[in-house]
């Protein structure tokens, strides 16, 4: 007897029924950047759609955040140049931009889940996510811990539900759990950018928050994209130290990465669908060379592959597809 699978394609509510992969717009984070300043809301030119916020224009856009029910946002800070230095000191400032955009968000929506990034580039002289060596030439691995765990704790202060680590310092979970836990924010939950690669699809969002490194490239810490078995290398490790979610980082180019990880690991897996992932194919729609139904099967990919959660610069337009059906954003 013939097999015939298409009885199954056969239309949209068939195929809807039998459908093995979903996407929730609570599967969803949307990414932040705020900056210093006041009246802010400008576009970023190689990130289309994507906006700098400042502390004092985020009500709206939180507000229609909310309207598409999604309910996790990923912040980003950008401190003035003159406020950088070597040690990424304004990082933890109690009145630095982030610390204000998380109580901003939760005065606004006291329900949102605000997650912070707890890193260092954006806020040093130099660039790199962790002190510089004496020589001034590499990366202080231990020097640098007791720094990031200082700025978990500074956004934790301010109302952070998730803190999500992504120097790629060898024992940052560690030391975070440790010092969340000596100030009492023991049910912070630690996001682990756990599997980062050091990768090229990450040069808008370095344009963006204007943390490209000042000398040579972050090799020495983030993963190298040739490596696959490290990364189960590296998310054990984080599991271990106290990590409540791990993450691989970037997503579309490493699927393979996104289902090990999967497959060798418990915890709830993070995919960052990254900023040069976003904008190739934000420029093949607008161009014509792709139909926006390549940002739909796009996420789908990264949930099949293995992806609990999905932070994406698209979330608001996939949002408004699940809930609208239509990928053109309402006003």
């Amino acid at each position: 007897m013939l097999r015939r699978p298409r009885r199954l394609r056969r239309t949209p509510a068939i195929r809807n029924l039998v459908r093995e992969t979903h996407l929730h717009v609570s599967d969803l984070i949307y990414p932040l950047f705020i900056v210093e300043g006041e009246n802010i809301k400008r576009e970023i030119p190689s990130l289309p759609d994507v906006y700098h916020f400042s502390v004092d224009k985020l009500e709206d856009e939180i507000k229609d955040l909310q309207r598409l029910n999604i309910e996790h946002v990923l912040l980003f800070g950008i401190p003035h140049t003159a406020q950088k230095d070597e040690y990424g000191t304004v990082a933890s400032d109690p009145d630095g931009v982030i610390s204000r955009a998380v109580r901003k968000i939760k005065e606004v929506a006291p329900d949102m889940c605000v997650i912070t990034d707890v890193c260092l580039c954006e806020y040093t002289s130099h660039g790199h996510c962790g002190f510089l060596t004496a020589d001034q030439l590499g990366i202080d691995n231990d020097s640098s811990l007791e720094a990031i765990a200082k700025v978990a704790v500074s956004h934790a202060r301010s109302g952070a539900d998730i803190v999500a680590p992504s120097d790629m310092m060898d024992g940052r979970i560690a030391a975070i759990r440790k010092a969340l836990d000596k100030e009492e924010f023991a049910d912070v939950v630690i996001m682990s950018y756990s599997t980062k690669y050091a990768s090229s699809y990450y040069g808008p969002f370095r344009e963006a928050a204007g943390c490209a490194p000042s000398f040579g490239d972050r090799k020495t810490y983030q993963m190298d994209y040739a490596n696959a078995r490290e990364a189960v290398i590296e998310s054990e490790l984080d599991i271990a130290e106290g990590a409540d979610i791990l993450m691989v980082k970037p997503a579309l180019a490493y699927l393979d990465i996104i289902g090990s990880v999967k497959a060798n690991t418990n915890l709830p897996l993070a995919a960052y669908n990254v900023s040069g992932e976003y904008s190739m194919l934000k420029m093949a729609v607008k161009e014509g060379i792709l139909s926006e139904d390549v940002i739909m099967e796009t996420l789908i990919g990264i949930k099949r592959a293995g992806a609990d959660i999905i932070i994406t610069y698209f979330a608001k337009e996939v949002a408004e597809q699940l809930l609208y059906g239509s990928l053109q954003r309402k006003n």
